[in-house]
């Protein structure tokens, strides 16, 4: 498991969505890519949570556009007229986070009949990542999915891991909680099928597993306090978060079975 990186050639266009201004970019191997900026909103933890959460649904099956490291050379804005963008260049010079841009894509419209909505397995399969991984992003209002060639692409997962913001070694206390906010996902309607969800993804996610994905963080965004002092006991308290989540029985996929049945 691995990431490519990529050298940000041109920017392209900002897309003025929330608070971040992500960005439309060309890079060194002819590529468009959404480029999400290390030097803005939540900063590096945004990025983190895209990476770890985005890994995840790929190793359980389900489709998110290649996530790639793009390096930044603050050169870049100096042809920017717009003062917001260059500061947020400026501030992400180094190494951020881009997804491959799917041209042509469309925004899932949950009032539009849609072949999701008749998979129950791939509907409850993203309900149950989203309540694992604690992603308050994804409900009518803002669907962060998008249909690609006829197919459900994941995507904007900056939101999620919220636990992050402000945690400490304490894994246990916080690791357990349900997550109250799966009654308001997009597709809980259509995720008949939690309980086969739950039984078929859980065991994918061993130790072995988490431990490649947290290994693909660059270490310039890890090490920022005093529980997690550097970029391995970072990765460590990522991965123990998840492989005590992840024990039976899982408060996250109950609350989820339950906010569905109670619709």
């Amino acid at each position: 498991m691995n990431l490519r990186t990529v050298s940000v050639t041109r920017y392209v266009t900002p897309l003025r969505e929330g608070g971040s201004l992500p960005a439309i970019v060309e890079a060194d191997d002819d590529g468009t890519y959404v480029l999400k900026f290390r030097g803005a909103g939540q900063g590096a933890k945004a990025l983190i949570a895209e990476l770890v959460v985005g890994e995840i649904a790929r190793v359980l099956g389900l489709r998110v556009p290649e996530i790639v490291l793009a390096d930044l050379d603050i050169a870049l804005g100096r042809a920017e007229p717009d003062p917001e963008i260059q500061d947020l260049i400026r501030a992400s010079e180094g190494t951020n986070l881009a997804l491959d841009y799917l041209p042509g894509s469309i925004s899932f419209d949950p009032l539009s009949p849609q072949t999701v909505k008749a998979n129950a397995a791939l509907a409850s399969s993203v309900v149950w990542l989203d309540a694992l991984c604690t992603n308050v992003d994804r409900t009518p209002r803002n669907t962060n999915m998008l249909l690609w060639n006829r197919e459900l692409w994941l995507i904007d997962h900056g939101a999620a891991m919220y636990f992050h913001h402000g945690w400490n070694c304490e894994y246990s206390q916080i690791s357990k909680n349900p997550f109250p906010l799966v009654s308001e996902h997009v597709l809980l309607p259509f995720a008949s099928a939690l309980k086969e969800a739950d039984a078929a993804l859980a065991p994918q996610l061993t130790r072995e597993i988490l431990s490649e994905i947290v290994s693909l963080i660059p270490d310039s965004w890890l090490g920022d306090t005093e529980e997690t002092p550097d970029a391995s006991a970072h990765r460590a308290a990522y991965v123990n978060y998840f492989l005590q989540r992840l024990e039976a029985p899982r408060a996250f996929a109950q609350e989820a079975m339950n906010a569905h049945r109670f619709l």
